[in-house]
């Protein structure tokens, strides 16, 4: 699970770093445009799932300003790693 979790993370990570690419230098024609919006949604969406996760477990759990950052990041993936680490 833990290697799964691996994989998955880096699989965002390089999604992250072309829509970021594309911030910085554009792709041509409508793909630019496709990738911003996919960079509001995924942004948005891993944004809110952070906002639910801490608002519920916030003051149940003592999380590190990283695994707090890795959710907005990550996403799920890191909700995941966060619960194999906690729930021992």
């Amino acid at each position: 699970m833990k290697a799964l979790i691996l994989l998955a993370k880096v699989a965002i990570g390089f999604v992250w770093a072309v829509l970021l690419l594309n911030l910085f230098h554009p792709f041509p024609g409508v793909a630019a445009i496709a990738l911003y919006i996919m960079t509001a949604f995924l942004l948005a969406m891993h944004g809110l799932q952070m906002l639910i996760f801490l608002g519920a477990f916030g003051d149940k759990l003592s999380l590190s300003r990283w695994e707090k950052w890795s959710i907005l990041i990550f996403g799920i993936f890191a909700l995941l790693d966060i619960r194999r680490k906690h729930m021992v």
